[in-house]
């Protein structure tokens, strides 16, 4: 399949409300608008998650990156500058996102990525993504595209038809960085 014929098709799902699965930088993921409450709900619903489990939000660079955050800490940035593998980071006081997926504590977990795929269908989206592991809540996460649960693949509105062969690397670190500058490692 040609990637812009896929970003194009999740691109038409995304904008109508709808939930896609989709291969990202780290592990397969489901996803929507970050800006969508009715969508981030599905998701909610598909996984079996209490809606207080806030999910990662991706984002293309750095204008996204304001679009979401206020203050970005200056070691957020040193952060990403120096990690050698995908790093999400979890910052305070998001904006610009569904009230339902930020954390009690008012605080939101992102990634930046390079991947083709994502990066171009935000581009397009000119909005941030939803990215949460393809499985049911409790269960481990798919190390590749065929062990994703059916009820999973039966669950989204549309699968995105790239990298089904290959084999996902790990989760991202997670990080979480307060605006008082505390920093504390979530997960290597």
């Amino acid at each position: 399949m040609d990637v812009n014929t896929e970003i194009h098709n999740a691109f038409e799902v995304i904008k109508n409300g709808g939930i896609i699965l989709y291969p990202t930088d780290t592990v397969w993921g489901i996803g929507c608008d970050a800006t969508n409450e009715e969508a981030i709900k599905k998701i909610y619903a598909l996984k079996k998650r209490e809606e207080s489990k806030s999910m990662i939000v991706l984002v293309n660079g750095e204008r996204m990156m304001h679009q979401v955050f206020n203050e970005i800490p200056e070691v957020a940035w040193q952060i990403l500058d120096f990690s050698d593998k995908p790093t999400t980071l979890i910052l305070d006081r998001p904006k610009n996102v569904a009230k339902n997926i930020i954390a009690e504590d008012n605080s939101l977990a992102v990634r930046m990525v390079t991947e083709p795929f994502c990066y171009k269908l935000m581009e397009r989206m000119k909005k941030p993504l939803v990215s949460t592991s393809a499985n049911i809540s409790g269960m481990p996460t798919p190390q590749s595209f065929k062990e994703i649960a059916s009820e999973i693949l039966k669950g989204v509105d549309y699968v995105v038809n790239l990298h089904r062969e290959k084999n996902n690397s790990k989760p991202s670190t997670i990080i979480k960085l307060g605006l008082d500058s505390q920093v504390k490692i979530i997960r290597k």
